[in-house]
């Protein structure tokens, strides 16, 4: 997980997931077992598979506070445009 590009973290913690049971759900708010489902048969070709890696990533080595200022920024940022 070195090298972790904050821009990476911060679209995870706003980017939905276009598709499938958990359409409409925040990527990092992702269930592991979705996640490992995605590994095991295959992530998404393009940015969706690399953002899906990189949440798989972060929960399997056990790495989700990582997020949690991010997402209280995203949070915090959508409070004042009023999304």
């Amino acid at each position: 997980m070195e090298g972790l590009n904050p821009e990476i973290l911060k679209e995870i913690c706003l980017v939905k997931m276009p598709f499938g049971k958990y359409e409409g759900t925040i990527l990092a708010d992702l269930p592991i077992s979705y996640l490992e489902w995605f590994n095991r048969s295959g992530m998404p070709k393009g940015k969706l598979g690399m953002q899906l890696s990189t949440v798989y990533e972060i929960k399997l080595n056990g790495l989700t506070d990582l997020l949690i200022p991010i997402k209280a920024s995203v949070r915090n940022e959508r409070l004042k445009k009023g999304v």
